[in-house]
């Protein structure tokens, strides 16, 4: 059996539980994938948006939902090394792949402060372009359960605000055009399983500023804080992770002291006494 019908095979048997199921689960519970939906699924070369295309392409495979999925890798400025192993990786895991160049690199390298946030930026609007000029409505991000965890202890400990990363978004820049996340309910740990049982390795971190972007109190420095904070308090409660996303899913509005709605702010003050 060739080596990618293996690793199609992990994903669908042995991993089923831990990532099949849970991706099925976004997709019908988020809404995240309609028939007719154009889909440019968005390659970093790493672990998790690798897992993401070969979990999209058994939907489109298997599933019942009629759909047009692109597999864009953006090249930022990637090493020789870097861009020969993403190639590598996509012949090994029999994904079509298509680069496309862009000078992020090169731009972030005249910034002082706030690499990442700047980098980051500037490759989701990259990223829309190139879906936009493909004919996609949709763009399809890695991210994962442990990357929504993360960013909600980040607003509530650094940006005083609970507020998380969401299954699926508009975008404000590029009308028509919506983000998903279908990995949001699957755990890193079970991705970095995947990869372990199946003797892949990728890319964890391309970026030519890494050393420098640690250096600085930025939000990558921060969240490696807060995944330490997550792997401590996992030792006396084997639940919190979740317990932090079931919360958001099970929000009091009669015992909080305010929120926000379209950037409008309401106190509990105003309809006390109602």
């Amino acid at each position: 059996m060739l080596e990618y019908k293996n690793i199609e095979k992990s994903i669908i048997k042995k991993y089923r539980k831990e990532i099949w199921s849970k991706f099925i689960k976004a997709i019908k519970d988020y809404q995240l994938i309609n028939d007719n939906d154009k889909i440019a699924v968005c390659i970093s070369g790493g672990k998790d948006s690798f897992l993401l295309a070969k979990c999209i392409q058994e939907l489109k495979r298997h599933g019942k939902i009629h759909f047009t999925a692109y597999y864009i890798v953006m090249d930022p400025g990637y090493t020789e090394y870097n861009k020969k192993l993403i190639e590598e990786n996509a012949n090994k895991l029999n994904i079509p792949i298509e680069f496309f160049s862009s000078n992020i690199f090169n731009v972030v390298a005249t910034v002082d402060k706030s690499l990442c946030y700047l980098c980051a930026r500037m490759r989701r609007g990259y990223l829309y372009n190139k879906a936009k000029e493909l004919g996609c409505n949709k763009i399809a991000l890695g991210h994962h359960f442990d990357d929504v965890i993360e960013t909600t202890l980040l607003s509530i400990f650094y940006a005083a605000e609970v507020k998380t990363m969401m299954p699926k978004l508009h975008s404000q820049n590029f009308e028509g055009m919506e983000l998903i996340r279908p990995l949001y309910l699957v755990k890193e740990d079970d991705i970095i399983s995947w990869k372990d049982y199946n003797n892949l390795e990728f890319i964890n971190c391309a970026c030519k500023f890494t050393e420098k972007c640690h250096l600085e109190d930025n939000n990558e420095s921060k969240r490696l804080e807060i995944k330490k904070l997550i792997t401590s308090l996992r030792k006396i409660n084997k639940d919190i992770d979740h317990n932090i996303f079931k919360s958001l899913d099970n929000i009091n509005l009669n015992c909080v002291l305010g929120v926000k709605d379209n950037g409008i702010y309401k106190s509990f003050i105003e309809n006390y006494d109602k």
